[in-house]
């Protein structure tokens, strides 16, 4: 084995929770090393859904890593909502005072994040695969892992698993301490990027009876667009002319039609909640998709994941500062608050946009009911909009 290396905090995982979390170790002075089992390319080439709430905007500018956001990202008042062939604005940034929409895709933002954090000088290996997490009872804590088949150690004061839902971090905490809680919904989303000019000037979430379809955009001239479909397709079932025949069908209205482009990308996406209430195990520290998933919908997946790590930075930074521990305690509580929060809207826009081939006839009326009522409530479109720009911190 080489020698073993040091730092005050672990981190496994280089996705948005691990990075933003090493940022702001770094800003109080607080070393870590961060951990990643995928290449740098691949890290930064993964797709992934790109809607920033507006706080986690306003982080990204108040520590200096939104230069390029700034230029790129896609700026929006508000979201469309569609059901049948009417369509209908929700003025968000009316009902929040200002808050806007901002589409900047989750690869982007990491690929911002990891140039900042080497250009700080700041540790990152990349294909490093974590083989076990040590001392996380005891009053010191490892992670072994190997980068090209040569062993390695990492000692550290705490760690933190940032690793996914199938990562080791979450694992390494004994099955009978952990509460989860699992929902999986009956239906998937295919996903395409295609070369096309915008379409619309917003995103579309359209309910149609034939399933749910969503037109957002990456760049003018890439577009990334969703349609329901079953988690049991086969990639191959879903050829160019079926996949713009379903959005021209869902996505269609009076005096308007979707413009097509070559597709380069396609995907299908099964949708799932979850939710590992245990956070914290000992000097172990679960945050982002080792913690929680939740379904696109909402558009939650990465803010939550900033929200967990700007809620255990602060607790680092009591512990190194005074050694106090009150922030390791309160951690899974305070940030279970918020996930659980995101967790219902997630589930609530999902249920509601969805068309569930299991539901009844009275479900099915009881949806299309509670969206007719949130596209002529103000008040419940101003519910809408505090959830989906990002609810507010306490401090």
């Amino acid at each position: 084995m080489v020698g073993a290396m040091r730092s005050q905090i672990g981190i496994v995982g280089a996705g948005p929770a691990g990075l933003f979390l090493a940022h702001l170790l770094h800003r109080a002075g607080i070393a870590s090393v961060i951990l990643e089992t995928r290449s740098r390319a691949a890290v930064e080439s993964t797709i992934r859904a790109g809607m920033l709430g507006d706080w986690v905007v306003r982080l990204m500018r108040d520590m200096g890593l939104a230069e390029r956001l700034e230029r790129e990202a896609h700026f929006h008042d508000g979201v469309t909502l569609q059901v049948g062939e009417t369509r209908q604005h929700l003025d968000l940034a009316g009902l929040t005072g200002g808050k806007q929409v901002t589409i900047y895709a989750q690869h982007e933002v990491l690929k911002d994040l990891i140039a900042a954090r080497l250009a700080d000088g700041g540790e990152m290996h990349f294909e490093a695969h974590v083989t076990s997490l040590d001392g996380i009872e005891a009053d010191r804590a490892a992670i072994h892992f190997t980068q090209a088949g040569v062993a390695h150690r990492l000692d550290c004061d705490f760690i933190v698993a940032a690793d996914g839902f199938h990562g080791p971090g979450r694992l390494a905490i004994p099955a009978e301490a952990r509460s989860e809680y699992h929902k999986d919904y009956p239906f998937a989303w295919l996903g395409i990027l295609c070369h096309a000019p915008r379409s619309w000037p917003e995103l579309i979430y359209a309910r149609h009876e034939d399933g749910f379809a969503l037109l957002t955009t990456r760049s003018d001239s890439i577009q990334r667009l969703y349609i329901q479909c079953d988690p049991g397709d086969p990639i191959e079932a879903w050829p160019d002319a079926r996949i713009w025949d379903t959005l021209q069908c869902r996505l269609a209205t009076p005096g308007w039609s979707l413009t097509e482009g070559a597709i380069f990308q396609r995907s299908i996406i099964p949708l799932r909640s979850f939710v590992c209430e245990t956070m914290r195990h000992g000097r172990l520290f679960l945050a982002g998709d080792a913690a929680h998933i939740v379904p696109p919908t909402g558009a939650k997946g990465l803010n939550l994941a900033v929200a967990d790590v700007r809620i255990l930075a602060r607790a680092f930074e009591r512990f190194y500062a005074h050694a106090d521990t009150t922030g390791f305690e309160t951690y899974a509580a305070t940030a279970l608050g918020r996930i659980w929060k995101g967790e219902r809207f997630s589930w609530w826009m999902t249920t509601m946009l969805h068309r569930d081939p299991s539901e009844t006839a009275f479900e099915h009326r009881i949806h299309a009911a509670e969206l007719a009522y949130v596209m002529n409530s103000t008040a419940a479109q101003a519910a809408l909009a505090e959830n989906y720009l990002g609810l507010p911190f306490a401090d």
